[in-house]
């Protein structure tokens, strides 16, 4: 990298000073990427690895139905009410060495986790990851803003980073599925569950081993951490995401008092966040990274598109499993051809983000995963109760009859790719022209505002879902009853292996998933309209900004 270069991506004060000398990081940025992608890989995955191997862990460790849940949800929780406290600290100690401390936490609990003994261990170690991801994450984004020189190499970069965020779900499921059906490892007997989390351990370590071997050191900001604002901030964040991941769970709802209470408390904790911050020496978020509409627009659709895509794994990867009858393995499979597409939509969007203005990119991509949402909505199958019954008889599932060459695999690539012309601009947009002392907190914002709209989407569209599953259960539950009362099966008798579900509970779901799920499918299609609605709309920077690194940005704000 020249010294232009790296002059070129600090701000004003810095400008002045003399040339930076090339550090080893700027002399290998194909092997950066590679280390900050592989990073960002296992940050993102370890949201969705641990969901096919669920089951396995509650009975290993005696977990509950009801606490298994927090196995992903203590993650989701201190990954997403951390990141703007984590973005801050790349900034004020140096975006290399938070992203190693990150890593470092990520592996020691990945450890922790793969050898706890009890629900408490377990759940104690998720947490501490999503502590290390929420360190990690930010200084990743943020080391390529400052490592990649603006133009078609910073593009690249920020390709391959959209494509790991984006594939980490699907690559998530696929993994999880493979690894939880192993029973041994290099001769040691082990259940499968266990290597989920290890698998991060030698990852994690390697890593930050070789971050001070590839990666240059940031400037450290001349300020203090801003304790009020990180306060405030992160259990404000943490008030409203765990709101809304309790919102969108079948036994809480939007109506429960532990909801409200923890939506009112966050809402009035980030309010008063908002004051402080303004008043404050040394800002945790300053204001000024909101004050281009291109860039807050950016993050309104970087909120709204991952709301409704996670949303999407959620609800396909059930009815993949329940309603086709997939094996979790099989079921990881199923969506592999989103992480193949999502690497072409990004690869393509980086080449032409260089000659097209990112609203027509973004814009489209949305409009391509709205039309994918669209038709998951139009799903079909005999769910009747006496197509449902006749599936049981047969030994099927309901919507085993469903043709995943024709349903599902079009969409599934027409949606990654959609997602992959739409990440790639977006992210550019986000953090361009954010000055170099703010790159880390800005990376921050980024990626709070896609773990805040998943959670968001996930309570709002399993609220929609809710609502039409039961409805369809209540006019379905009496002809199913009679229905197995007929073929001399008791609708109360417990079906062997499944934690206690009655042969009617098990029609009645049959019945009654797609109904709800076609319909959290057709708002999801909806809510990735508003976000193309928004990119057409706000983001009005054109593609010839995104190769400059130029003092007007630098001085926005």
């Amino acid at each position: 990298m020249s010294d232009a270069t790296l002059s070129g991506s600090h701000a004003p004060d810095d400008m002045s000073s003399a040339p930076a000398e090339p550090t080893p990081g700027a002399r290998h940025l194909g092997w950066a990427l590679v280390l900050i992608s592989i990073a960002q890989l296992m940050v993102v995955l370890d949201s969705t690895i641990t969901n096919i191997a669920l089951p396995y862990i509650g009975a290993d460790l005696g977990i509950s139905g009801a606490n298994l849940t927090w196995i992903v949800t203590g993650y989701a929780l201190a990954f997403g009410g951390l990141l703007l406290l984590g973005g801050r600290l790349a900034d004020l100690y140096g975006r290399r060495r938070v992203f190693m401390i990150g890593l470092v936490l990520f592996a020691i609990a990945s450890a922790i986790g793969g050898v706890a003994q009890n629900e408490a261990m377990l759940l104690g170690s998720r947490a501490f990851q999503g502590l290390g991801a929420a360190l990690a994450g930010p200084a990743a984004l943020a080391l390529i803003t400052t490592t990649f020189p603006a133009g078609p190499a910073r593009n690249r970069a920020f390709a391959v980073y959209a494509a790991m965020s984006g594939a980490g779900a699907a690559v998530g499921l696929i993994l999880g599925g493979w690894l939880t059906g192993w029973d041994s490892f290099l001769g040691i007997e082990m259940s499968g569950w266990r290597l989920t989390f290890l698998i991060n351990v030698p990852i994690g370590l390697a890593a930050a081993f070789l971050a001070p071997r590839l990666l240059p050191e940031s400037d450290r900001n001349h300020g203090t951490l801003d304790v009020p604002g990180a306060i405030t901030g992160t259990f404000g964040l943490l008030g409203v995401v765990y709101g809304l991941t309790r919102a969108g769970e079948e036994a809480h709802g939007w109506g429960d008092a532990g909801t409200i209470a923890s939506l009112a408390v966050g809402a009035a904790l980030l309010a008063v966040f908002v004051f402080l911050e303004p008043r404050a020496e040394h800002p945790l978020l300053p204001l000024r990274i909101f004050a281009s509409s291109t860039r807050a627009s950016s993050f309104v659709a970087m909120m709204i598109a991952p709301a409704a895509m996670f949303a999407m794994f959620y609800f396909l990867s059930l009815t993949v499993q329940q309603i086709m009858g997939y094996s979790p393995l099989h079921a990881g499979f199923a969506f592999l051809p989103f992480s193949f597409g999502i690497v072409i939509g990004a690869g393509l969007s980086s080449n032409l983000v260089n000659r097209i203005a990112p609203r027509f990119l973004a814009g489209t991509g949305t409009l391509l995963a709205a039309v994918s949402l669209f038709m998951f909505s139009r799903l079909s199958f005999d769910d009747s109760a006496a197509g449902v019954l006749q599936a049981i008889a047969a030994g099927d599932t309901a919507g085993s009859t469903i043709n995943y060459w024709t349903a599902i695999f079009p969409w599934v690539v027409l949606m990654s790719i959609g997602m992959g012309l739409t990440f790639v601009p977006l992210t550019l947009t986000a953090v361009h022209h954010v000055r170099a002392e703010d790159s880390g907190i800005g990376s921050g914002v980024l990626n709070t505002m896609q773990q805040v709209g998943g959670a968001l989407g996930l309570a709002t569209l399993s609220t929609v879902a809710l609502h039409f599953t039961n409805d369809r259960a209540a006019s379905v539950a009496g002809d199913l009853s009679d229905g197995l009362t007929a073929a001399g099966v008791d609708p109360t008798a417990i079906v062997p292996g499944t934690g206690g579900y009655s042969y009617l509970d098990a029609a009645v779901f049959q019945a009654s998933f797609a109904e709800g799920a076609t319909h959290a499918f057709l708002v999801g299609s909806v809510m990735m309209v508003a976000a193309s609605a928004v990119v057409w709309a706000f983001l009005r920077v054109k593609h010839t900004e995104l190769a400059t690194d130029g003092p007007e940005g630098v001085h926005v704000g």
